[in-house]
């Protein structure tokens, strides 16, 4: 194993800490916890708190700021954060307004938010939640029961934080938050495994002409492996099936997010990205936006996933709100 960490059992607070010294404007780190919330927290506002695993940097911690997240807690590498430190999110960003929490549909992510959630109506908070599950390569996997919350998380986080930050009620931010996952579909593919620092070991092992096709974003089996082909063909693989799963017509209006695994370089996030925008067009569907990048990493996989979310009035004006993160900056 070869990576630029000190102890690997300190991997977590050492990334906590050195994200809040590059971005002290955006985030503050709640002490004795895995916990990043806004710097000026809280606001008299809809709080949104998410998180999950660590290893997916920049998710969740480089989406906590104005117009999006309020907080993320987040758990050791590819685990799900404790029932404690998302209850220490929410009393945190808690501005009276209520609180949404975004949660990837994984089993260990939804059994402790939904704990948090119990402690914290306990104390009279109201929290509400929605659930992403947006990977359409496979319906029940190694943690999940349906299917598997990925980069098209990174839609809910923009378009919620962008509904709470304009002033709108609970109800409407979790409506908004609804209507987003309903309307994204993602699927990614890997050509190279990532390693656990405390494990030492690679997650799994593929030769050097093969790739996996619906791979998780912690290693999870896809769909199927089979020998590498080229940017196009794999575009077309898997924009076939986010398109036969939300079916798009002419003049139909989208946003794209090409996501980077952590290894890819963004030289082939954008020739899949000229793929994708030359057979979207073919159909008429326009692409009202696209973000290229490394969003939600699966360490230093290779390989990449693709999202695609059906756009309508509200979700388009909420898209294009500001919002100012670590890792999301849009004037």
């Amino acid at each position: 194993m070869k990576k630029i960490i000190n102890n690997p059992a300190d991997v977590v607070t050492e990334m906590l800490d050195g994200m809040v010294a590059a971005y002290p404007q955006y985030l503050r780190r709640l002490s004795g916890t895995n916990v990043l919330v806004r710097a000026n927290a809280p606001q008299p506002k809809v709080a949104l708190v998410g998180g999950g695993g660590s290893g997916h940097e920049p998710a969740h911690g480089g989406f906590v700021g104005k117009g999006m997240l309020d907080a993320a807690a987040a758990g050791a590498v590819f685990t799900s954060p404790t029932p404690d430190q998302i209850f220490s999110a929410i009393k945190a960003v808690d501005g009276g307004k209520g609180v949404l929490l975004v949660v990837k549909n994984y089993t260990g992510d939804v059994l402790n938010f939904d704990m948090a959630a119990e402690m914290a109506e306990a104390e009279g908070i109201k929290v509400m939640k929605v659930v992403v599950n947006d990977d359409v390569a496979v319906e029940n996997s190694t943690w999940t029961s349906g299917r598997r919350g990925i980069a098209g998380t990174l839609f809910v986080h923009k378009i919620a934080g962008a509904k709470a930050q304009a002033g709108g009620t609970l109800d409407e931010v979790k409506a908004v938050a609804e209507k987003t996952i309903a309307n994204v579909r993602s699927m990614g593919m890997s050509i190279s495994p990532c390693t656990v620092p405390e494990s030492g070991k690679p997650s799994f092992e593929l030769a050097e002409n093969e790739m996996e096709i619906g791979i998780g974003i912690h290693g999870e089996p896809g769909i199927r492996r089979e020998t590498i082909k080229t940017a196009d063909e794999i575009v077309d693989q898997l924009l076939c099936k986010i398109l036969c799963d939300n079916p798009l017509k002419s003049g139909d209006e989208v946003a794209v997010l090409v996501n980077g695994l952590g290894a890819t370089p963004l030289m082939e996030l954008f020739i899949a990205n000229r793929r994708i925008s030359e057979v979207l067009a073919a159909k008429g569907i326009r692409v009202v936006k696209t973000v290229a990048g490394n969003f939600m990493t699966s360490l230093e996989m290779g390989g990449f996933s693709i999202s695609v979310l059906k756009l309508d009035a509200e979700l388009k004006e909420l898209l294009s709100a500001p919002a100012e993160t670590p890792a999301f900056v849009q004037l």
